[in-house]
């Protein structure tokens, strides 16, 4: 199944780029430019199709691979555009076209506009430009971008000992797509920086195997320890999930050294189980529960890890998946407060604009809650952006994300 889709998208890549060929042999009278992009067109979709077909799930991701996605894409984008454009036009002449046999309207040499064509190239030539430079800057420069992002919250049920309480959220490392030790040490520093009361991670350390975060140990460990300590727990991709295992007994074993690199780096994880913080004479109970995702593995099991704690306790939800959230959490008769989750990356793609309300990716049509805060009554889910990257090896409008959470209560 995989090869029929890898072979239906070479032939609608090979039939975009004749049709394109035509359209821009009216503009461009080089015949090197014309065919050094059919040519360049030739070379990504060979180098993808070869990482493609010769992907190996015993090695995963690597950064051939990731490259060749993100070649695909800087020249699949724009092809996009200008196919929109040219296409749009043509279907425009053509129904004029049958409108003039129709009425049997002479047709002059006006008629095909050739001032409104190249205009039409023009524009989408300038359109083309934006995410050719967008996804150019993804890979390089926007995939360690990082952003600190800071919101305060008003809980209904936080006790008055909390008021001012500061969460610092990471969230999916992705540490088998890493590539940059000087960038990431800067993003410890920068986590460093922040004043926050606790710290904590909610899954995918790894993309697949524990040997990814081999060379990382050292760099994550640096970060410091919260006075009320540094937690996390496991996300989809901490499983193993998504490579061929000889045995069980390898995946578990490969499961069980990823857990193994919490207490290295300062983590506690937690596997659903919970964790009752004191503060200033009160308590507040922190749950963590393994991966559950509405199109993932469901390891999760809320009511284990919230075994034994009252209703009325408020209480922080670490769960990887923000779907388990609107499908699980949300309506729960136990009542979680704040839920924390990643997973999404907000496709590591988008438009935010944050002083006009502008927020836009794909990844909102999969994901009710995809990118930031969102309530449901008096509960609220934030979604974070996530530390690395993973399949594109970039960020484009979407960047990398440090929350820092201070909790507030209803006065």
């Amino acid at each position: 199944m995989f090869q029929n889709s890898l072979i239906g998208l070479l032939i609608l890549m090979f039939v975009i780029e004749v049709y394109l060929y035509f359209a821009f042999k009216t503009f461009i009278t080089s015949k090197i430019i014309l065919f050094g992009c059919i040519l360049s067109t030739v070379f990504v979709m060979a180098f993808m199709s070869y990482n493609f077909l010769f992907f190996d799930r015993n090695i995963g991701q690597t950064p051939l691979f990731m490259w060749s996605v993100g070649l695909f894409m800087l020249i699949a984008f724009p092809r996009a555009i200008f196919l929109f454009f040219f296409l749009l036009d043509d279907i425009i002449r053509l129904i004029g076209w049958g409108k003039n046999m129709i009425f049997d309207t002479p047709i002059s040499a006006d008629k095909f506009l050739p001032e409104r064509r190249k205009f039409i190239y023009y524009t989408a030539m300038g359109l083309a430009a934006i995410p050719i430079a967008g996804l150019i800057h993804g890979m390089t420069l926007g995939k360690y971008n990082y952003k600190v992002i800071r919101e305060k919250l008003t809980l209904k049920r936080l006790p008055d000992g909390f008021k001012g309480f500061k969460i610092l959220h990471i969230t999916d490392i992705h540490s088998g797509s890493l590539d940059n030790v000087e960038k990431i040490e800067k993003a410890i520093e920068l986590i460093n920086q922040q004043e926050f009361d606790i710290l904590l991670f909610t899954g995918d350390i790894v993309n697949n195997f524990y040997w990814e975060m081999d060379k990382w140990i050292p760099v994550f460990s640096k970060i410091k320890k919260a006075p009320y300590g540094n937690f996390a727990v496991l996300g989809n991709h901490d499983y193993g999930e998504y490579t061929d295992w000889k045995s069980e007994e390898a995946k578990e074993d490969n499961l069980n050294k990823i857990k193994a690199i919490f207490p290295k780096i300062g983590f506690e994880l937690l596997l659903n189980e919970h964790r009752i913080i004191e503060k200033a004479g009160e308590k507040i109970a922190l749950v963590g529960v393994e991966n559950w995702g509405a199109r993932f593995k469901k390891a999760g099991d809320l009511q284990k890890a919230s075994e034994g704690l009252d209703r009325d306790i408020f209480k922080i939800l670490m769960s990887h998946d923000p779907s388990h959230w609107d499908l699980e959490v949300k309506n729960d008769p136990k009542y979680y407060d704040l839920t924390l989750a990643g997973h999404t990356h907000g496709m590591q793609l988008g438009i935010e604009v944050p002083s006009i309300g502008l927020k836009w990716s794909p990844s909102q049509y999969i994901y009710p809650q995809w990118a930031g805060f969102y309530q449901y009554k008096d509960k609220w889910i934030n979604v974070n952006r996530g530390f690395g990257y993973h399949f594109y090896p970039g960020r484009v409008g979407i960047w990398p994300e440090i929350t820092v959470i201070e909790l507030a209560n209803a006065e």
